[in-house]
């Protein structure tokens, strides 16, 4: 029977690190003592930014703080190479998608320098504060419609933070905004934040968001970008790609993203959950526990089983990291991370 603990710490991981001597030309290298540290040492172990990455920075003006680009039809996205957003302009009118509170107080002045439009609507991806904290600039426009999921505006009404306002226009699972000679479709999932996400479209510019999903370039954050369900996170991929888009935002980083980068966060993902479950359905559990038990003894029912998962961790990691160490940045940074969120869907969720 299962043990129903899980409860553990990440062990220090051995795996392949890589240094650039000459940025391209990576060389295999091994980790130093201070691995799992945040000393200075163990920070230069860590892998540098893949040039390839690192040349699709945003060019950012140091006055405000963030970069547009227009990606056509009406649409222009924001960036500070941390956090996206974007806006759509109508002959009629502004829709805002997302207010990050990094550089959440420059959108309006983002939005006079393409148009003189009046922005009429903000809409809410989902209720971090990260990419909705910069609101507070949107509060005195007159007439404004703030939309988000009913969950998401729940949630907000409880919190009661000044620095998310209030959803003014709520629906359920899916909404379409048309707006003078634009349309956007608003759909929810649930593959990030319990309260839900949002897919937001524009077909006219085949432009499409999905915020904390995939990140360009980089691997996904921490634990799956935090993914409070693991198993519809594995459905996000095919749910994306079945969208006719040219464009696509996920919210974070340094880069916009294709259908590309999407199928590769697929590859990756998929790789993850599939290495893990072969490891630890693999391995004799009875026989392990046996043999941690001559060092610790039979009663230390936590340790026991923290010497387990730490083991199935640690092959994961070793296995994986030499495979996508020199395709995506940010591997060798949560790599840890994403197994053990994949761990935890195999162990307790996922069928045999």
């Amino acid at each position: 029977m299962k043990k129903l603990v899980f409860i553990f710490m990440l062990a220090a991981v051995p795996g392949v690190r890589v240094s650039f001597a000459q940025e391209s030309q990576p060389t295999p290298k091994q980790p130093s003592s201070f691995a799992g540290t945040d000393s200075p040492e163990a920070l230069r172990e860590h892998v540098p930014v893949l040039p390839a990455v690192r040349k699709k920075y945003w060019n950012i003006d140091p006055a405000v703080g963030y970069g547009m680009k227009d990606f056509g039809n009406g649409v222009y996205a924001l960036s500070d190479n941390g956090w996206q957003s974007a806006f759509l302009v109508t002959d009629t009118g502004v829709i805002v998608f997302d207010a990050p509170a990094s550089y959440g107080k420059h959108i309006p002045e983002a939005i006079e320098r393409v148009t003189n439009k009046p922005i009429k609507m903000l809409v809410y991806s989902h209720i971090h504060k990260d990419h909705i904290g910069g609101s507070p600039a949107f509060k005195n426009i007159p007439g404004l419609q703030i939309i988000a999921l009913d969950t998401v505006s729940d949630f907000l009404k409880e919190m009661n933070d000044p620095n998310r306002l209030i959803p003014t226009a709520t629906f359920k699972d899916s909404k379409t905004i048309k707006l003078g000679d634009k349309t956007v479709e608003l759909t929810r999932h649930n593959f990030h934040s319990n309260e839900g996400d949002l897919f937001i479209y524009v077909p006219e510019a085949k432009f499409l968001m999905a915020v904390d999903s995939v990140t360009s370039g980089y691997v996904p954050f921490q634990d799956f970008d935090l993914s409070t369900n693991f198993h519809q996170y594995l459905k996000m991929f095919d749910e994306i790609l079945a969208y006719k888009f040219d464009n696509f935002i996920g919210g974070h980083l340094t880069d916009t993203g294709t259908r590309r980068d999407v199928e590769v966060t697929k590859e990756f993902t998929n790789d993850v959950y599939q290495t893990v479950k072969r490891i630890h359905n693999g391995l004799n559990e009875r026989a392990f526990d046996a043999e941690i038990a001559k060092t610790i003894g039979p009663d230390n029912e936590f340790l026991i089983f923290k010497a387990l998962l730490d083991k199935v961790t640690r092959d994961s990691v070793a296995e994986l990291e030499p495979r996508w160490i020199n395709r995506l940045a940010g591997v060798d940074v949560w790599l840890p991370s994403h197994v053990r969120a994949a761990l935890i869907y195999v162990r307790w969720d996922d069928k045999e």
